[in-house]
């Protein structure tokens, strides 16, 4: 069997989703080709949506969020001459070649442009014997899945949100919730006390693992000046992405021992398993490896639009706390860690209930069962 993953580059979550599920089928003895659509198309095209995600999240958040909300106030599909659509017919017809090579028994899409472009060409009457589900890596229904009338099956965050894929007209039939993929060391979890002596940190303080995203998002100094202002003695574990320029900052700081910083690492479970808990953006898949750690979450930066409606599903869940102009990051702590141990069970016992660590091995077995039927 052969399955084609597509994703998008417009931040790094899209590419983890479709690693993970890479991973799964290929334990299961499954060809697997991963394909950024808009690199295999257009070096240029893949860069320009890439740095425009980038740039208008980062530095144009409020007109984002403008643009973002009308669009997802929209539920019935769009004309097929919308200018999304316009753009999915004239990459698909530059896309139809490849796919034909390497002619997969199933595509997966990790992003809805990749999902728009295999929807043209199933409305065009190609591929309609090779099954699609659509990955939605948010705790939320992107605006534009419903528009894809034609890819068989929409994998959601959490059953939770099977209301919301109705209300965008996504049939019962078409829906999955599977979770979003995570890879497998997170479905898994190292003793707290061999987690902190592997990194070489004190065993008998708060530890607060601080995560900016891939890029390096957020106000990280204010972050961590908050922790400190509230308790000196916590141990801070910072993590500062692809960012260099925040790392030289932080490292300027001269926080001393009790703050450990890194650039882009491959411990982040290691990390998680060594804390009480995680200050992070709210990100699907960062939020979601989190959840399977069983990590309290305090929730700060939010990118506008997808990551709003992360942060409403976790605060309306009770999992997390948010950070806010009128709530700091020393309340917050304070709520978690002040004589309230009841608080951060019940947490914890929620957090077990909305995690779905085997997301990617389920919907391997899932495609798999497709082509068995």
């Amino acid at each position: 069997m052969k399955v084609l993953i597509l994703s998008i580059t417009a931040g790094q979550g899209h590419h983890s989703a479709a690693k993970s599920i890479s991973d799964a089928f290929e334990e299961r003895g499954v060809t697997v080709k991963t394909v950024d659509v808009y690199k295999q198309i257009d070096k240029n095209l893949c860069d320009a949506v890439n740095k425009g995600y980038l740039l208008s999240t980062k530095h144009t958040p409020k007109a984002y969020r403008a643009i973002y909300e009308l669009i997802d106030s929209k539920t019935a599909p769009s004309t097929k001459y919308a200018l999304q659509n316009i753009m999915g017919i004239l990459l698909a017809i530059r896309f139809e070649k490849f796919i034909e090579e390497f002619s997969p028994d199933a595509i997966i899409c990790t992003h809805i442009f990749a999902a728009q472009i295999i929807n043209e060409l199933k409305r065009r009457g190609r591929l309609l014997d090779i099954p699609t589900v659509g990955i939605v890596t948010d705790y939320t229904v992107h605006p534009f899945w419903e528009d894809v009338t034609y890819i068989e099956y929409i994998n959601i965050a959490s059953e939770l949100l099977t209301q919301r894929a109705l209300i965008k007209n996504i049939t019962q039939q078409r829906i999955c919730s599977f979770g979003i993929p995570i890879q497998k060391k997170f479905a898994t979890k190292t003793e707290c006390c061999r987690a902190r002596e592997a990194l070489d940190i004190p065993q008998n303080k708060r530890t607060i693992l601080v995560m900016a995203g891939s890029m390096g998002y957020g106000d990280m100094p204010e972050i961590i000046s908050g922790i400190l202002n509230y308790d000196k003695s916590f141990t801070v574990l910072a993590v500062c992405g692809n960012n260099k320029k925040l790392l030289k900052k932080l490292e300027s700081k001269g926080y001393g021992d009790n703050v450990r910083l890194f650039g882009f690492t491959d411990q982040i479970s290691l990390l998680m398993d060594a804390a009480d808990c995680i200050v992070t953006k709210p990100g699907g898949l960062s939020t979601s490896e989190a959840m399977s750690k069983k990590l309290p979450m305090v929730l700060v930066n939010p990118i506008p639009g997808q990551e709003d409606r992360n942060l409403e599903f976790f605060l309306n869940n009770g999992v997390a706390l948010a950070v806010t102009k009128t709530f700091t990051i020393e309340e917050a702590l304070h709520f978690l860690f002040c004589n309230n141990s009841i608080r951060l069970e019940q947490i914890k016992r929620q957090l077990e209930l909305l995690a779905k660590p085997n997301a990617s091995a389920d919907l391997a077995e899932f495609v798999l069962n497709l082509k068995h039927k």
